[in-house]
């Protein structure tokens, strides 16, 4: 890549002749081979780092830091883990608790959320937000956690919190508690020793990451990824039919056979993949 460069100082000279009146040779661009290695996104930032925000927003206020302090505008990240289950770096410190790292991102320019407020235990915003929008309180954060799941999991920092942001995270809780349907949908349970059968790995091509994990999450729910990798929640809603995540237009459905299972089926709008056990 060429850079079209010129001297300041040859700018700045030729500025203050031309004020005096005096004739200047005409300047001329000088072309340059640039030392600096491109990212194929730019100007792009590139979608590792984007990953990396959102993921540390999880836990690690010190590496949110990091790189938020060298790009505020990171604070504002949003990544898409997959089929479509979008999460933004405050949305990410929102639904595990972490108070500390919301409020970094909110100083440096991030969006909050409702599922923001609630966890943090605004009870006032949260209150007037659905009765402005009745209905509101059904609607999931990432990965089809619940708003109610929210104002739980702000109860993660008690210890650093004052006595009125308990006393209002806690006002929060027995609000949402008592409509009756700020809690997600109710999906079908699933025991562990259910789970098992759906354990392993299933491949849909050649290539070494032709393919899927079903796991088990920190949730203690089954999860999909690909190989070997981190999984999102699959949430029973039939006989061997999952959705993944809460992400309504995407579900798994499982072939089994002699109480055994041969295979899954992915369904979402473009795509029907038929995935072997392995």
């Amino acid at each position: 890549m060429k850079n079209n460069i010129i001297n300041r100082r040859t700018v700045l000279r030729t500025s203050a002749l031309t004020m005096l009146g005096l004739s200047f040779p005409s300047v001329t661009w000088a072309e340059q081979k640039s030392n600096i290695k491109m990212s194929k996104h730019f100007p792009n930032i590139p979608p590792e780092i984007i990953e990396e925000v959102v993921g540390k927003s999880h836990f690690d206020l010190n590496g949110v830091k990091s790189l938020v302090e060298k790009r505020p505008e990171l604070s504002r990240s949003v990544w898409e883990w997959r089929f479509g289950d979008f999460e933004s770096a405050i949305g990410a410190a929102s639904h595990v608790g972490r108070r500390d790292i919301a409020l970094y991102l909110m100083s440096k320019g991030a969006r909050p959320t409702l599922f923001t407020f609630t966890m943090l235990g605004h009870f006032n915003v949260v209150k007037s937000a659905i009765e402005a929008t009745p209905g509101i309180q059904e609607t999931t954060g990432p990965h089809g956690i619940s708003l109610l799941d929210h104002a739980y999991a702000g109860e993660r920092m008690k210890d650093q919190m004052t006595k009125s942001e308990i006393e209002s995270l806690e006002q929060t809780i027995d609000y949402l508690s008592g409509l009756g349907n700020a809690n997600g949908t109710d999906y079908i349970n699933v025991s562990s020793e259910e789970q098992k059968k759906y354990l392993g790995d299933y491949k849909y091509g050649e290539g070494e990451n032709d393919g899927f994990t079903i796991g088990v999450n920190m949730r203690k729910l089954l999860s999909l990824g690909p190989i070997g990798g981190f999984g999102g929640a699959l949430y029973k809603i039939g006989d061997n039919l999952f959705t993944y995540n809460g992400t309504p237009s995407v579900t798994i459905s499982f072939n089994i056979q002699e109480d055994k299972v041969k295979s899954l089926t992915l369904t979402e709008p473009d795509i029907t993949l038929i995935v072997e056990k392995i």
